[in-house]
C-alpha cells in the first residue's frame, strides 16, 4: 500500500480545487498536494453556457454597487446564511481580478473597465463572461499557477474514504486506478487538513447536463458524518443531451423551433398549442434566455412553461427537439408578434433577420462553433433536448470560512451548500474562488493543527479492504444496475416534478439495498462511485420529503399535489444522515467596524 503525508490535501481540480491549491501555496501554508481522479475530468473543464457568466461585485462606471448589497441579493434568494453571502461578495472582486491576473480574459472596454450585463436574480448587471467556456478557462489559468508554484498532484487517484476519528479529518484513503491490479491500489494520505473541491453530485439523476467524466464526492463525506445543507434545492434547466450543454442565453433569445417526434415520425411544432397561440410561445421562449432554470413560480404564468410543455411531449413518449434551421410559427410576417423587449433586444444586437440559426451566428458565434466541434451542424441537424438536472444548489454546511461540520475538513465550489433557492447566475463561479480562498485563508492562519492518529488510519484501511472484498465476493446485485434504476427512479419522482408518494417509497427501497456487487478490480473505481451517489440520494430525499411536506413547490421543485405551505426561507434544511431538519439561517451581518481596531485584529490574526 502506497503511503504519503500532507499538511494539506485538496481533492479535486477544477476551479475551486486549483485555487485553493494556488491560494495555500500563496499564503506559504507547506506540503499542499492535490489529489484527482483524472485532471482533465469534472463539470468545471467539460460544461458551459452560451456565454458562461462570473458574478461579481459591479466594476464599470457609474454603475452604483456595495459589497452589503450584492450581499443582500445573494441572501435574498432564499435558505442561505448571512455570513457565507458576504464573504463571497466582499471576495468576489479581489477573487475576480487575481483571475484576470493569471490570463482569464473577461472583456473591458478600452478604458479596462469591466462592463458587466443583467442575469437571473440580479439587480445590478455584474455578470461578466469570457465566453462559454469561461469556467475551462478559469481552470486552466489556476492549473499553470499551481503548476509554476510547485504543487505535486497525486492522478489518477480516486479519493473513496475520509479518516475520520472524534469528529477530526485523519487522512484519505484512495485508489491509484493506474494501478487496481497492486493491492488495488490501495494509497493512505496521511493529513490533518482537507480541502474537498469534488463538485456536485452529478450521478443522483439520468438526466443530467453534468459531463460523463464528473461523478462527485459528496456522499464520501456524508458517510463520514459530515453535515448537508440544503439538499432539497437543484437548479434544473433545458439543455442538449446527444451533446451535454446548457440551452440558456442566446440559444434561446433567437427563438428556435420547438419541435416532438412521435412513434409513427410524425414531428410537428408544439409548443403554440402548449402555451396558447404563437405570439406567447415565441415570447416565452426568449424568456427562457434570462430565466433559464426551472422556476416552480413561474410555472403558471411564467417562461418555465416552456420546461412543462417540454416534459410533457417527452412523458407521451415523443422526442424532442430544437431546430433552428427553420423559424417557429409566428415569425412568417417578421418580428411583430414579439413584445418591445425582445424585439428591442434582436434589433440591438443585429438580429432582426430570418432563421434562429442566422440569429444566433450573429448574435454569439462561439455557440454555434461549440456545437461543430461535437459533430453537431445547428444549421441541418435537429437537436434533442429534455430538461436536465444542472447544478446542486445544496452542498455539505459550511461556515463563514468554509468549514464542514468535521474538524480539519473544508468544502468549496459546488460541493458546498451556500446558494439556496435561487443565486444570480453565475455566482457559483465565484463561489469556487471565495470559498477557496476563505479556507485557505483559515487554514493557513487561523486553524489549529493536530496531529494524525495512526491507529484511526490503520483501522480504516483494514476496514476498506473487508468492502473491498465483499465488493468482489459477487453475492449481490451489481452496482451498476442499482445505479441505474436508482437514476431513472430520482429522475421520474425527485427531479423538478416531485411525487411525495414515490419519492417515499424510494428512500424505503434505498434503505434496504442489499451489499452491492462489483466484476473484478476494474469495476472498483465506478462501484466507489455507486456507493458515494446512494449516500448522496439517501439524504437528498429525506430533505425533498420534508421540503414537500412542508413547503409543497418551492424554488426549482414542482409538488402537484401538494398544497402550498411555509416557504421556510428564513431557514437552510440540514441533513445528516437520513435525518433532516430545519435550522434559522445564520443572519446578514451589517458590518460598523472602526479601522484602527480591525488593522490591529487583522495583524494579529497574520502574525505581523
Amino acid at each position: 500500500m502506497k503511503e504519503v503525508t500532507a499538511r494539506v490535501l485538496v481533492i479535486g481540480t477544477g476551479c475551486a480545487g486549483y485555487a485553493a491549491a494556488e491560494n495555500l501555496s500563496r499564503l506559504g501554508v507547506p506540503d499542499v498536494l492535490l489529489l484527482s481522479a483524472g485532471i482533465h475530468r469534472g463539470t468545471s473543464r467539460n460544461t458551459g453556457s452560451d456565454k458562461q457568466t462570473y458574478y461579481k461585485l459591479s466594476l464599470c462606471s457609474d454603475r452604483r454597487d456595495s459589497v452589503y448589497d450584492m450581499a443582500q441579493d445573494l441572501f435574498s434568494g432564499g435558505c442561505v446564511d448571512g455570513d457565507t453571502a458576504l464573504c463571497e461578495a466582499a471576495g468576489s472582486a479581489r477573487a475576480f481580478l487575481r483571475l484576470n491576473d493569471l490570463g482569464v480574459p473577461f472583456p473591458t472596454n478600452r478604458f479596462g473597465e469591466f462592463v458587466g450585463y443583467r442575469t437571473d436574480h440580479d439587480s445590478r448587471m455584474r455578470a461578466t463572461s469570457a465566453g462559454p467556456l469561461t469556467s475551462k478557462l478559469m481552470t486552466e489559468a489556476l492549473q499553470r499557477a499551481v503548476e509554476r508554484a510547485g504543487v505535486p498532484t497525486l492522478a489518477p487517484m480516486q479519493a473513496v474514504r475520509l479518516v475520520v476519528r472524534e469528529n477530526r479529518i485523519h487522512g484519505v484513503l484512495a485508489l491509484d486506478t493506474s494501478r487496481l491490479q497492486d493491492d488495488y491500489g490501495l494509497t493512505l494520505i496521511r493529513t490533518p487538513f482537507v480541502v474537498l473541491c469534488t463538485g456536485g453530485p452529478a450521478l443522483a439523476y439520468d438526466s443530467v447536463v453534468y459531463p460523463e467524466s464528473q461523478s462527485g464526492g459528496t456522499g464520501m463525506a456524508l458517510a463520514a458524518g459530515a453535515e448537508a445543507c440544503n439538499l432539497n434545492q437543484w437548479q434544473y434547466g433545458l439543455a442538449s443531451t446527444s451533446f451535454r450543454w446548457n440551452l440558456s442565453g442566446s440559444y434561446q433569445q433567437v427563438l428556435p423551433r420547438y419541435v416532438s417526434i412521435d412513434e409513427h415520425g410524425v414531428g410537428h411544432e408544439f409548443l403554440p398549442d402548449a402555451l396558447g397561440g404563437a405570439a406567447e410561445a415565441l415570447n416565452m421562449t426568449f424568456l427562457k434566455g434570462y430565466q433559464w432554470p426551472f422556476d416552480s413560480q413561474k410555472a403558471v404564468e411564467g417562461s418555465s412553461r416552456v420546461d412543462l410543455a417540454v416534459h410533457a411531449e417527452r412523458l407521451k413518449g415523443r422526442r424532442v427537439y430544437l431546430d433552428y434551421a427553420h423559424d417557429p410559427a409566428g415569425l412568417d410576417a417578421g418580428f411583430t408578434l414579439l413584445g418591445s423587449e425582445a424585439r428591442e433586444y434582436l434589433a440591438r444586437s443585429g438580429c432582426l433577420v430570418p432563421t434562429p440559426i442566422e440569429r444566433l451566428r450573429r448574435m454569439n458565434p462561439q455557440s454555434v462553433q461549440l456545437y461543430r466541434s461535437h459533430g453537431i451542424d445547428l444549421a441541418d441537424q435537429l437537436l434533442p433536448i429534455a430538461v436536465c438536472a444542472q447544478h446542486c444548489n445544496g452542498g455539505l454546511a459550511v461556515d463563514a470560512n468554509w468549514r464542514t461540520s468535521i474538524e480539519g475538513l473544508y468544502c468549496a465550489g459546488e460541493a458546498a451548500g451556500t446558494f439556496g433557492i435561487a443565486r444570480p447566475g453565475g455566482s457559483a463561479l465565484n463561489s469556487t474562488q471565495v470559498g477557496a480562498q476563505r479556507a485557505a485563508e483559515h487554514i493557513a492562519y487561523a486553524a489549529q493543527f493536530s496531529p494524525v492518529d495512526e491507529a484511526a488510519c490503520r483501522e480504516a484501511v483494514q476496514m476498506l479492504r473487508q468492502d473491498i472484498a465483499s465488493l468482489l465476493a459477487g453475492k449481490g446485485p451489481h452496482h451498476l444496475t442499482v445505479r441505474r434504476d436508482m437514476q431513472a427512479l430520482m429522475t421520474r419522482c425527485a427531479a423538478f416534478s416531485r411525487d411525495i408518494q414515490q419519492m417515499q417509497r424510494m428512500a424505503e427501497a434505498l434503505a434496504q439495498l442489499p451489499a452491492l456487487s462489483a466484476q473484478g478490480v476494474g469495476d472498483l473505481p465506478a462501484a466507489f462511485d455507486t456507493l458515494d451517489v446512494l449516500a448522496v440520494q439517501r439524504a437528498m430525499l429525506s430533505a425533498m420529503l420534508l421540503s414537500a411536506r412542508t413547503s409543497g413547490s418551492l424554488g426549482s421543485a414542482l409538488v402537484p399535489d401538494a398544497p402550498a405551505g411555509d416557504p421556510m426561507r428564513g431557514h437552510t434544511l440540514h441533513t445528516r444522515g437520513s435525518d433532516s431538519a430545519y435550522l434559522p439561517v445564520r443572519p446578514l451581518p451589517r458590518t460598523d467596524d472602526w479601522f484602527e481596531t480591525v488593522w490591529q485584529q487583522f495583524n494579529e490574526r497574520h502574525g505581523i
